[in-house]
């Protein structure tokens, strides 16, 4: 992974101002090393040694600066009151007693231009740190498998052995056999990566919202409403940046014009994902201990766009560049008991709905090197899909969830005021988990539902009631309730 340099997306003012643990990093440079080689960011691998360097040649323009700026006050003194000085106050400074007042004066001049460059070449240096400290990702949990290999941490729905598996057709096969799906439709209008649900599919996509929402509020959790549509500066914040290994673009940026460039106007971007939003919703905000955890789930449209080539394992609904999704988002108190817990239960949601909707399924502890910027730990679940055996083993990746600790509430300045700690201001933790990605699991419905006898899609006991009442999708021979 390679982050997008500040330099190419700078921080306007309006940006919360981000509080990184600098400290930590200059005292554990081997540690956050080790870290970005381990999550191959081999950029921000040689930052933490970077960050110290600089932070010497801070010091030493901190040390130089002391000694202008106290013969700076010593001349003033001069200035006001020649007696003031005694010869004590110059010990390893130059003598000043015997200058004119014109020579006291220039000599003033020339202390202010030198103490301006110092506090500009201080200033310099800040920011680098800054820069450099904001864009080296999160440190990686113990729980985390090291390497590229993610650990197998249970199943869902698990298959009669005895039974074969099958290849079967694949979604988009089956959509252009029932009239479900439209990608060349989509392809004139907007081009490939987007897509059109037909029919029963379309109806199919609002029952696995309602239904991830349903099973998400049923346990507590609240629903929002949030925009699509955020500041560039804020997604960055929250740790979504490019990944493609050639530095093409990931998100889409909105355009600006020429007038809101010329002031300053921040930029924007389509949300890859509702997290961002919800972050967001409490940036520069000090909540309450008591508020904790905070569990939000919003439903919004996805935006990415997933640089690289298109091939036959991205094929159809796996990978498209709009989407529509159920994601969970929380705030936790700033501790990784609270974190786990609520990632827990995410857990337990996601598993809830897929041990529902009949998928056969495999959890997975994901390896540091698919961690993001913002995540501490991850877990995946897959799905099967029969069309994709030679891809995977037919394994894809449906839902995921991850502990970002306080990587995001640090860039966005949200605190939490803990009580228990006689009312200190602490950075709180935020967890966040798919409910429900449409259309990977939509794919996943019509293929593991697929009845090539009946030449029909099996459609889920649970989400019939929110399909009126359909068992079946039938193409064109459509039922009726």
């Amino acid at each position: 992974m390679s982050p997008r340099l500040q330099a190419e997306a700078p921080r306007p003012s309006i940006a919360p101002k981000p509080s990184i643990d600098i400290r930590h990093i200059r005292q554990n440079p081997s540690l956050y090393e080790q870290n970005c080689i381990e999550r191959n960011y081999k950029i921000q691998s040689t930052y933490p040694a970077r960050i110290n360097s600089l932070f010497e040649e801070w010091q030493a323009q901190q040390r130089k600066g002391r000694g202008l700026r106290e013969l700076s006050n010593l001349l003033r003194r001069q200035l006001a009151d020649p007696n003031s000085v005694n010869t004590e106050d110059l010990e390893g400074l130059p003598d000043i007693k015997s200058l004119t007042r014109d020579e006291l004066l220039a000599q003033a001049r020339v202390l202010k231009d030198q103490l301006s460059e110092i506090e500009s070449k201080e200033e310099s240096l800040t920011s680098e740190i800054d820069s450099l400290a904001a864009e080296i990702p999160n440190l990686t949990s113990d729980q985390t498998p090291r390497g590229d290999t993610p650990k197998l941490v249970g199943v869902i729905n698990v298959p009669d052995p005895l039974e074969p598996k099958r290849l079967g057709r694949s979604h988009v096969e089956i959509g252009s056999e029932l009239s479900l799906l439209d990608f060349s439709g989509a392809a004139a209008s907007t081009g490939w990566g987007w897509y059109y649900l037909l029919n029963e599919a379309a109806l199919l996509e609002q029952a696995l919202i309602q239904y991830a929402l349903s099973t998400a509020m049923s346990r507590g959790w609240k629903i929002v409403s949030p925009p699509s549509i955020v500041y560039s500066h804020i997604a960055n914040a929250c740790g979504f940046q490019p990944r493609d290994q050639n530095g093409e673009q990931q998100t889409y940026n909105l355009a600006q014009s020429a007038s809101d460039a010329s002031r300053g106007k921040p930029e924007l971007s389509l949300a890859a994902t509702a997290e961002i939003p919800l972050a967001a919703m409490k940036a520069g905000v000090t909540m309450e201990e008591a508020e904790l955890p905070m569990k939000c789930i919003a439903v919004s449209r996805c935006y990415r766009a997933e640089a690289g080539a298109r091939g036959v394992d991205t094929k159809g609904l796996y990978r498209v560049h709009e989407f529509s999704k159920v994601e969970m988002f929380a705030w936790t108190a700033p501790s990784h008991a609270a974190a786990t817990a609520v990632f827990d239960e995410m857990l337990s949601i996601q598993t809830s709905i897929l041990e529902s909707l009949n998928l056969h399924c495999r959890i997975l502890e994901m390896p540091s090197t698919d961690l993001g910027a913002s995540a501490t730990r991850k877990r995946d679940i897959e799905a099967f899909f029969p069309s994709r055996q030679a891809k995977n083993e037919g394994w894809g990746e449906v839902t995921s969830a991850s502990i970002c600790s306080d990587y995001q509430t640090r860039r966005l300045a949200t605190r939490v005021r803990t009580v228990s700690s006689g009312g200190k201001l602490e950075f709180p933790y935020t967890v966040n988990g798919t409910a429900m990605a449409v259309p990977r699991v939509l794919a996943a419905i019509m293929e593991n539902g697929w009845d090539e006898k009946e030449m029909v899609v099996r459609i889920p006991e649970v989400l019939r009631p929110l399909m009126g009442c359909l068992e079946v999708i039938a193409g064109k021979h459509r039922l009726k309730c």
